[in-house]
């Protein structure tokens, strides 16, 4: 029998495999995503979920490039929330300057401001020296600095865009780029002509009527992983792919893309019998994280 171990960091590492999910589903259109196809990377580079900043003071693992913010509560959650700036821009304190290699993917959830003048655009810009390439998500999605630069739009515009949160994420692989906003893929770039990014940013327009919002930042590395291949090789399956809420057992939407991923590795391979594996990491109460851990693991099983 083959393992599958799904590591949930920093918070706590659950598992699962998929069919369903979760009775606990709380708020969750998981039928949304479906065909949700996006899947992190299997090497993760940097997390922040603002957690371990203290409110009022700016995030600790960033380094602030342009305008104003602070870590402050947002609708109940610490977030970096950029007051002021135009363009408000950071950029993740990792060692290494040039610290993308491809294929990576990156993830962040924004909170797109309520309708009204200001912009409800986030940007991320990746970066090769003095080189950049932009992609810009909100109601409307787009490139700059391609030599043809490419558009899309998020379902529903505006309407259902502003004054809600967002989950976005990117992949970059072989040069190319697709964007997803929640559960839709906007955007493909097909070709980025040969530019191979190194840093990213991220960066928009803030203000104290409209600030900036982000949380739940990741990078990894990574994202063409063969999931047969690696359990006739190792035995297992790692996956960082599925989340949940803080301290619950609540499955994430997002993490639908890894679990359509295993959906369709098990549809093709009936043989295939998969154990459930969880870990969790050091902090906190061992028994509880042991308890929430199998929690976790029966919300997608």
């Amino acid at each position: 029998m083959h393992r599958f171990l799904i590591a949930i960091c920093p918070v706590l590492i659950s598992c699962g495999i998929p069919s369903a999910v979760a009775q606990a589903a709380g708020q969750q259109d998981y039928k949304a995503y479906q065909n949700y196809d996006f899947v992190p990377g299997d090497r993760p580079l940097f997390e922040d979920d603002f957690r371990s900043d203290k409110d009022g003071e700016f995030a600790s693992h960033w380094k602030l490039e342009g305008g104003q913010g602070a870590v402050n509560q947002f609708q109940g959650e610490p977030a970096l929330v950029m007051t002021d700036g135009n363009y408000a821009k950071i950029s993740p304190r990792i060692t290494s300057a040039k610290y993308l290699t491809p294929p990576f993917t990156v993830e962040l959830d924004y909170y797109a401001p309520p309708p009204g003048p200001q912009t409800d655009k986030i940007g991320i810009s990746l970066h090769r020296g003095d080189e950049d390439r932009n992609f810009w998500f909100g109601a409307d999605v787009s490139t700059e600095g391609l030599e043809h630069d490419l558009t899309g739009s998020y379902p529903g515009g505006d309407e259902r865009f502003d004054g809600r949160w967002h989950h976005l994420a990117m992949v970059y692989k072989s040069d190319q780029v697709k964007l997803y906003a929640d559960q839709t893929r906007v955007l493909v770039v097909p070709d980025l002509g040969g530019f191979k990014p190194e840093s990213l940013s991220i960066e928009g327009v803030g203000s104290s009527e409209a600030p900036l919002v982000v949380k739940n930042v990741r990078i990894a590395l990574g994202g063409d992983m063969n999931l047969l291949d690696a359990l006739n090789k190792s035995g297992k399956i790692v996956s960082h792919g599925i989340h949940f809420d803080v301290n619950a057992a609540t499955v994430k939407a997002e993490s639908m893309g890894t679990i359509n991923e295993v959906a369709r590795l098990l549809k093709g391979n009936p043989q295939l019998k998969l154990e459930i594996g969880g870990h969790t990491d050091s902090s906190g109460d061992a028994a509880k994280n042991m308890t929430l851990s199998q929690q976790r693991a029966d919300a997608v099983l």
